[in-house]
């Protein structure tokens, strides 16, 4: 019997909801291989505990003993750097031999007030601009640029079987890739207005790869979840007093809808609150016109 062992890498894996997304692996039964990507200084003590935590659930009623039981990884890796994650995910490859899912998860905020406007700037005041602080754009943007384009790399790859675990020799290519974005991606947010740029660039990634890598066998879809309570807004506890909050378990049933669903689902856009998880369409072509010239880039092969 073939075994649902996956190699998976997870950035931002540590902590907040690419922690849940661990977790959620981790608890499953099936023998998985998680790696996650990660700078926090206990991310090694994070991994370990989640693999102890997990170690006795079996993998399969048809392998008693768990010889497939979750392995749990912690790489240290700045998503913000291309050389960072290119040399990690060639080192999961180099391990396991295959790369199945990868969580493009890991993100930072803009920590309080916005870079873009100073509304303390005095008109008279014809001082220097300062230069925004792009650090959100790096890892939210760029971070998940690296990762998708790492994970089809190795993705595309024909992949053997894992090591210590009972998989068919050979599974064929393809994998699944799901980014972190947010609902703040979908609607204006005034306050933080890079990290709504970066959050609605990696929702157009997601909207313009599907139809690419579908070739090669890799779905891509995005969570755009609504505000739910982790430390990526800093120590201020207070933050999230006034607001509904998303639970995680909504997010992580938008995991297992996207993973779950046919493989026809790609470059969809799952937007999870409170405890819905809705599936957005892309914007309507505002005319015929508008549709047909991006078709014709499409056709054409470049722009």
């Amino acid at each position: 019997m073939k075994s649902e062992s996956k190699s998976i890498i997870i950035t931002g894996g540590a902590s907040g909801i690419g922690l849940a997304m661990a977790r959620y692996f981790a608890s499953q039964g099936k023998g998985h291989r998680i790696c996650i990507l990660d700078i926090d200084p206990l991310g090694e003590k994070i991994a370990a505990e989640i693999e102890a935590e997990f170690s006795n659930v079996s993998p399969s009623s048809s392998h008693p003993g768990g010889s497939d039981r979750v392995h749990v990884t912690l790489k240290k890796c700045d998503v913000s750097s291309w050389e960072d994650q290119a040399r990690v995910f060639k080192e999961v490859f180099g391990e396991q031999g295959r790369v199945d899912i990868v969580m493009a998860n890991a993100g930072v905020s803009e920590q309080g007030m916005s870079t873009m406007v100073d509304l303390n700037d005095d008109d008279d005041d014809y001082g220097e601009p300062s230069k925004p602080k792009l650090k959100v754009l790096e890892v939210n943007l760029l971070g998940v640029v690296y990762s998708v384009k790492l994970a089809t790399h190795y993705m595309k790859k024909k992949k053997p079987r894992l090591p210590g675990t009972q998989d068919d020799e050979s599974l064929g290519r393809g994998g699944s890739i799901i980014c972190t974005a947010s609902n703040a991606g979908l609607y204006p947010f005034p306050i933080a207005p890079l990290y709504a740029a970066s959050k609605a660039g990696v929702i157009n990634l997601v909207r313009s790869l599907a139809k690419p890598l579908a070739g090669l066998d890799i779905r891509i879809n995005a969570l755009a979840p609504a505000t739910v309570e982790t430390n990526i807004a800093g120590p201020d506890k207070t933050l999230f007093q006034h607001m509904v909050i998303t639970p995680m378990t909504t997010l992580i049933r938008g995991v297992e809808e996207i993973l779950s669903s046919d493989e026809t689902i790609t470059g969809q856009v799952a937007e999870i609150h409170g405890d819905k998880v809705t599936f957005r369409p892309h914007h309507e072509y505002v005319d015929e016109d508008s549709k047909e010239n991006l078709l014709v880039f499409e056709r054409l092969g470049y722009a």
